[in-house]
């Protein structure tokens, strides 16, 4: 597979702030195309996603309207290892395709691809060129989602164990973003990745 575009891989832990600076790059008129948006796309009434899951776990996986029960898949998979594989193994192919052909539809100088699950499956994307990683304090990811989700410190502290770590991340990173906090410092951060990419694009 291969794109003629510029392609920069977005990832970072749960809580950030990913969104914040994928709204940023889209309030320069650059494309970000995300993996969460992806996730639900393939998985649509009528697609081939939802199709094979109802093939594979049978019609409890749809809801009283055909849709994907999400919330009957979530305690499925959630204590059975095995189910959560192939759930993915139908999954995981369908959303790379997904984002790939909407990468290469982009007609923008450079896009954004945004996989929040990049080192866990860095091979399965070796046609991006370049990965930023928004770097948080592991105590910061733990106070926003607290704050954001509303759940405790234990499980902050599971989502994030159950996320590649924070130096698994930055071993994979081209280029850096620490996002500890000023909306200021975000928005001089994204200004120079942008920047940079917009000349690394043109040198392509």
């Amino acid at each position: 597979m291969s794109t003629h575009r510029y392609v920069v891989a977005l990832t970072g832990g749960v809580a950030s702030g990913k969104s914040a600076v994928e709204a940023r790059f889209r309030a320069l008129d650059i494309q970000a195309y995300d993996a969460d948006v992806a996730a639900r796309a393939v998985v649509e009434p009528g697609s081939e996603g939802l199709a094979a899951i109802a093939a594979t776990f049978g019609n409890g996986a749809l809801d009283a309207q055909g849709q994907l029960d999400r919330a009957a898949m979530r305690r499925r998979i959630f204590d059975d290892p095995g189910a959560r594989k192939t759930l993915e193994g139908i999954l995981h192919p369908l959303i790379r395709r997904w984002l790939h052909d909407a990468v290469a539809a982009d007609t923008g100088p450079y896009c954004i691809v945004s996989i929040p699950l990049l080192v866990e499956n860095r091979e399965h994307y070796a046609w991006v060129d370049r990965v930023l990683v928004v770097d948080t304090p592991v105590a910061t990811q733990i106070e926003r989602l607290t704050r954001r989700d509303g759940i405790d410190e234990a499980l902050a502290i599971r989502m994030i164990r159950n996320q590649s770590t924070r130096e698994q991340r930055l071993a994979i990173a081209d280029d850096v973003i620490v996002n500890d906090g000023d909306e200021a410092d975000l928005d001089h951060a994204v200004q120079a990745q942008h920047a940079r990419y917009l000349k690394l694009a043109k040198l392509r």
